[in-house]
């Protein structure tokens, strides 16, 4: 079942790069576009530019425990877009980052979304 929480075919990226949103600070860009489902599904696009294998894998890793560990609104596919200076930031930043992006769409689940959410 951790597989259906990913974009995983081009097809689903291009549509979310041709047709969503986007919001952007220092280290990522965020694309996102409703999908109509129960859940939300994320992909993570992290360059050359970022630098050499180990890093850009390095950023992989942390921006997926990221997501994993942040509550978002269900029916949406999101694509991180990691910038160059995301291969020197740590885990904080970009968690910051990634929150600050994640409340400017209104994409968190909030604290009374929550509560609503038990009650139901």
């Amino acid at each position: 079942m951790r597989g259906e929480r990913y974009l995983t075919k081009p097809e689903q990226y291009t549509r979310v790069y041709n047709g969503g949103s986007s919001w952007a600070n220092g280290l990522l860009v965020m694309k996102a576009l409703p999908n109509g489902l129960t859940l939300s599904k994320y992909g993570i696009s992290v360059s050359k530019r970022v630098g050499k294998a180990v890093v850009r894998n390095r950023v992989k890793r942390l921006l997926r425990e990221i997501l994993r560990v942040t509550q978002l609104k269900s029916g949406w596919d999101i694509i991180l877009i990691a910038r160059p200076a995301a291969g020197r930031a740590d885990y904080l930043s970009l968690e910051k980052s990634v929150s600050d992006l994640l409340s400017r769409a209104r994409l968190l689940v909030r604290e009374d979304d929550r509560v609503r959410l038990k009650i139901d």
